[in-house]
């Protein structure tokens, strides 16, 4: 995160439900981090990944990091996915206020240019 060009931390645990538990990292800190830094998280809506947890939604809504709510699509039809993003957003207790990509265009540039060189 600390490359000038880094902007958002995919993928954050890289649990896949069932087949790879989630990376043994210290994820408050890492959201503290994202937070000094002023990146922002990926909550990923693939029914395998669902990857940021809730209640690491909820450190990010505290800490002020912004989430962004991603399909994880490889094809039109998992789109739908995004369903799963927002039902765990909601139960990280997120707003459309703590989601980037509810943001418009205008407010996601300025969002984007806001840490680089």
């Amino acid at each position: 995160m600390d490359n000038p060009y880094f902007t958002l931390l995919a993928h954050p645990s890289g649990r896949l439900i069932e087949e790879r538990k989630a990376y043994d990292v210290d994820m408050l800190r890492v959201i503290r981090h994202a937070a000094g830094r002023g990146c922002f998280l990926e909550l990923d809506a693939s029914p395998e990944r669902l990857d940021l947890l809730d209640t690491w939604c909820m450190a990010a809504k505290a800490e002020g990091v912004l989430v962004s709510i991603d399909s994880d699509a490889h094809s039109v039809r998992d789109f739908a996915n995004l369903r799963f993003g927002i039902g765990q957003a909601r139960r990280g207790w997120l707003e459309a206020r703590d989601v980037l990509n509810t943001r418009s265009l205008a407010e996601l540039r300025k969002l984007l240019r806001h840490n680089r060189p």
